[in-house]
């Protein structure tokens, strides 16, 4: 398993680094005006309904069930009519939103009635980039089933089309009515470009679908069964991003921005650690308990955990620690001020609050979702979402986007409590004195790296400061460096050398 987690987080590492380099170009060139919220705007519509049909509920009902029948003898079938009832629901929304795209912004983004410019702007970008859903949607059916084949390459791969698209488009943004014109048609280009890669790798595993006539048989019935309520789940938590949008446009300009910014550093470990186990564990589950190894499985979602905290802790530590120095070194440069970059630092911190809860979700609902129970983490999912749009409400006046980070962050904590708990109810998992002791160490060791961080940071202020240029991209590297050093060596005396062999050998 710790072979296909490297694959996967190999590649969305590299996927990441493409997409901080894109940031940076979105940075440098759109800043945190009026066309930079106008885009974001645009392109989170089709990512929200993304997460609800495609990559959220979708995944957790198909892989489990993609397993079950493979093991039958009827995958080809199975998949041939979800693939034929996916595109035709995919094309019905597509139809409806292109038609209805002035009321939809004016639907999620109400602050937008009173400034034409960016209201006109986000109606134009959308139209651009909602296609996108269709392709992406594609993408994600393909891409669950080369993950049951063992094959997680290429759906690893794909999202660094994303990035190369848009820093093409970006780079000829001149020749665009906007560089939010640009960046929209950059995300559209890149949609085509991932669903070739995902369908060419499924014709060569000959898996390709085809459109057949729909039937409602048993396995069919068994899949939309899992299906509601994981899109329940799904969609609960795109009604707090939702409210994120919605509210966001009510505050200043930048607001939006500024959110976006942090959202992408703090997606880094979310996607490179936490989605990237996730998407291992579910099939590796999966497939014990179709074949009775229940004690198997509770293994491969210990070790998931462990190794889960094992590389997101330095991340919470920095987050919350040095975040100026980080968007600073990151984004401040063009049109993205330093001022731009502060109200993103603090924004980011706010994210970091809840990041060990995003991270450990995906692996924590695994465990139901392999028994094809996507009942009981909708529970969980609707009671954070519940807490976290109440608090954004509550603290969007006296924080502004900071309390609406914050609202997600604990949002996300009581989400991922309810499914443990939930999980230890009916014996899905054990807390057990080894796996007690490992959480404590680590709640140490981010304490360790954490004040290490802090201290770098006051002491190389006035050293960096006798630079020339450049200032922060070298304190992030020495705090980067220092940072390494003190965690490895934490690590390593905390839990020493014959645990890191087992979690790796496991």
């Amino acid at each position: 398993m710790l072979g296909r987690i490297f694959t996967v987080g190999g590649y969305t590492l590299l996927s990441r680094l493409t997409g901080f380099a894109r940031d940076i170009m979105l940075a440098a060139i759109l800043g945190a005006g009026p066309v930079a919220d106008a885009f974001f705007v645009a392109l989170r519509l089709p990512n929200h309904f993304r997460a609800i049909f495609a990559e959220g509920a979708f995944n957790a009902a198909f892989v489990p069930a993609y397993a079950h029948v493979q093991a039958g003898g009827s995958a080809k079938l199975f998949a041939d009519r979800i693939f034929t009832l996916l595109f035709g629901v995919q094309i019905v929304l597509l139809g409806v939103a292109l038609l209805f795209t002035p009321q939809v912004i004016d639907l999620l983004a109400p602050g937008f009635g009173d400034d034409p410019v960016r209201h006109d702007l986000a109606i134009s970008l959308t139209r651009i980039t909602f296609p996108y859903l269709l392709l992406i949607t594609l993408v994600t059916l393909y891409g669950g089933m080369l993950n049951v084949m063992q094959r997680f390459a290429s759906a690893a791969a794909a999202p660094i089309f994303l990035n190369l698209s848009m820093m093409a488009t970006l780079a000829l943004a001149a020749w665009f009515p906007t560089a939010g014109h640009a960046a929209a048609w950059g995300v559209l280009i890149s949609g085509f470009l991932q669903y070739f890669l995902l369908a060419g790798d499924a014709m060569r595993q000959g898996i390709m679908p085809r459109f057949t006539k729909p039937r409602l048989d048993p396995d069919i019935r068994a899949f939309f069964r899992a299906l509601g309520p994981a899109t329940l789940g799904s969609m609960g938590t795109q009604v707090a991003l939702f409210a994120d949008t919605i509210i966001a446009t009510f505050l200043a300009t930048g607001a939006i921005s500024a959110l976006y910014y942090a959202d992408r550093l703090n997606q880094l470990p979310i996607g490179v650690i936490g989605i990237a186990i996730g998407t291992v564990l579910l099939p590796e589950m999966s497939r014990r308990l179709t074949a009775g190894d229940d004690a198997g499985a509770a293994v491969a979602q210990r070790r998931a955990f462990e190794f889960t905290l094992l590389f997101s802790v330095p991340f919470v530590a920095a987050f919350l620690t040095v975040p100026d120095v980080i968007m600073r070194a990151m984004f401040a440069r063009g049109a993205f001020s330093r001022a731009d970059a502060a109200a993103a630092a603090m924004t980011l911190a706010a994210y970091a609050v809840g990041l060990i809860p995003f991270v450990l979700i995906r692996s924590a609902v695994a465990t139901f979702y392999a028994r094809k129970d996507t009942a009981t983490p909708v529970k969980a999912a609707l009671t954070g979402v519940a807490v976290n749009v109440i608090l954004k409400v509550a603290l969007m006046g006296p924080l502004a986007q900071v309390g609406l980070a914050l609202a997600t962050a604990i949002g996300a904590w009581v989400n991922l409590l309810l499914v443990l708990g939930f999980a230890v109810r009916v014996g899905y998992l054990e807390f057990d004195r080894a796996l007690t002791r490992s959480l404590v160490k680590f709640v140490i060791s981010g304490l360790v790296i954490g004040a290490t961080l802090w201290c770098v940071a006051r002491w190389g202020a006035s050293y960096v400061a006798q630079l020339a240029a450049f200032r922060d991209e070298a304190m992030l590297g020495i705090l980067f460096v220092s940072g390494t050093v003190v965690y490895g060596a934490t690590i390593l005396l905390m839990f020493g050398r014959a645990w890191l062999k087992s979690l790796i050998r496991a």
